[in-house]
């Protein structure tokens, strides 16, 4: 213990809050079995999904090419060579998936809105009215059946015309088309959403698109340019919002960010300070501009000239912040120090941090859940937070019975896991008022195609065909469990 305060004072505020946050975690106290009695009664309870993942229809009723409709048609692009084209249909059987919902008493649900579909142009052309109508119709049925929306603007699909026209996030142009994107949205739907995310995971747009070259438009430059423009984009939508739709729809506006959790591999000040850094490039690189105005001084350090720097107007967007924090955690890692930069690591002394996953660096951590939401409450000044993704992925190939598939008892015990640690950092005063399942039905999972699955719904991608896995029955078990008296008072304090 000594030896960790003495590491906490060499570390400054910010590395010494994570090593804060790392110790009140480990000798938390133990939560009781969990039930959904432990959470507030206003709490948002829902599955998530995005229009590329599960619509389909791609070129139906006048909508145009999105980025990851071209890119999905590349070669070599898609694990198993497969697109959205089709995908789960969920355009057609929209309805039948909204019953699905109703099923399992879920009170929200999230989506996104194809940018595409509702303004093929962008705003080089018209108002697609059948893609307005198309998001009415899916809004209106979720409120008949009780199920609050709540609507991401763009969940990595852009038009491809915005691309073709100017390089998309590469340019300053599109913070205007965002802008007048996100009012559209606003004006045809905010008498009936009060929750609105701005950005799915702009951080991995950011480094899967322009560093790593993994996602649309596959360029290995320039992430943080895309990343500047995407966040004052952020910041003009969220201008229009407060200062003409807020005060008469009564909404709230935020942002969604990957987020895994970085564990420090020794309890040495180095891997300590390696952490931190990781968390500032990967988090603080989105959240410090819009709750503190500026990226964090750990990235100004390391990138010198290669970090754009705000205006003094882009500043004046800036300040309008952001109503909540929406968190998308599925798994933590081990980080070291390798002189002037870190490793990621998946093991320490030989053992791994949890059970391997069919993704990639996906570990079933479930503490990490506790420690991520404690971190960003006490970061950024208890900001209402969202965790609106959390699930667990199934391998899917030829060798996969339908059976295995609907008996996902390790999805079953994850969710348990995650949302039992979730509830110890909301009884720590972390204010946290939604949570979602990723996701509602198997989808269309980016690079990996259809080869995971991490549905609470099983889909028979020949004949569309939806059935409930055993992670299903057991959601739906856990919501409608009567609740505790007492318990119900308690936690709605936190809200």
């Amino acid at each position: 213990m000594s030896k960790l305060l003495s590491c906490s004072k060499k570390m400054g505020n910010r590395k010494g809050l994570l090593l804060i946050t790392l110790f009140l975690n480990f000798f938390g106290f133990s939560s009781p079995k969990l039930d959904v009695s432990q959470f507030p009664s206003s709490f948002l309870f829902g599955t998530a999904t995005s229009s590329y993942q599960i619509e389909g229809a791609y070129l139906e009723d006048n909508k145009s090419l999105s980025n990851w409709d071209v890119f999905t048609h590349l070669q070599g692009k898609i694990e198993d060579g497969s697109n959205g084209d089709i995908a789960c249909d969920h355009y057609h059987m929209y309805k039948e998936d909204i019953e699905l919902m109703h099923s399992l008493g879920v009170n929200a649900y999230r989506f996104s809105i194809s940018w595409s579909r509702v303004l093929p142009r962008g705003r080089f052309g018209g108002i697609n009215p059948s893609g307005i109508q198309f998001y009415n119709k899916l809004i209106n049925e979720l409120l008949m059946r009780g199920i609050q929306p709540f609507v991401t603007l763009s969940h990595y699909d852009v038009p491809q015309e915005l691309e073709d026209q100017y390089g998309a996030w590469l340019n300053a142009e599109i913070q205007e088309d965002f802008g007048y994107f996100a009012e559209v949205c606003f004006e045809a739907y905010g008498d009936r959403v009060k929750y609105w995310a701005t950005f799915n995971e702009p951080n991995e747009v950011a480094k899967f698109g322009y560093e790593w070259g993994m996602y649309p438009p596959a360029l290995h430059s320039q992430p943080y340019v895309a990343a500047h423009n995407i966040i004052i984009s952020h910041a003009v939508a969220l201008h229009i919002y407060r200062t003409k739709y807020q005060d008469k729809q009564r909404g709230l506006i935020g942002i969604v960010l990957a987020m895994a959790w970085y564990e420090p591999l020794k309890e040495t000040a180095e891997d300590y300070s390696s952490a931190q850094s990781i968390i500032d490039f990967d988090i603080g690189w989105f959240l410090d501009p819009l709750i503190y105005g500026d990226y964090p001084n750990e990235m100004r350090r390391r990138l010198g000239p290669k970090l754009p720097k705000f205006s003094a107007k882009d500043k004046e967007k800036l300040q309008h912040g952001l109503d909540f924090i929406g968190i998308n955690h599925y798994t933590s890692l081990y980080v070291r120090s390798c002189g002037i930069s870190h490793c990621i690591a998946v093991e320490k002394d030989g053992i791994p941090i949890g059970k391997k996953t069919p993704m990639p660096y996906y570990y079933v951590v479930p503490e990490g859940m506790e420690k991520i939401v404690t971190y960003i409450s006490k970061t950024y000044n208890n900001t209402p937070i969202f965790i609106t993704e959390n699930g667990l992925s199934q391998k899917s190939d030829d060798s996969s019975s339908v059976e295995e598939l609907l008996n996902d008892t390790d999805r079953i015990e994850y969710l348990d896991s995650y949302l039992t640690f979730l509830t110890r950092a909301i009884r720590k005063g972390a204010d946290v008022r939604g949570y979602f399942v990723w996701s509602l039905i198997d989808n269309f999972e980016w690079i990996h195609g259809y080869t995971m699955r991490f549905g609470l719904y099983h889909v028979d991608y020949k004949t569309k065909k939806r059935t409930p896995k055993l992670s299903a029955k057991w959601f739906k078990d856990f919501l409608n469990a009567p609740r505790l008296q007492g318990r119900e008072d308690e936690k709605s304090k936190l809200i």
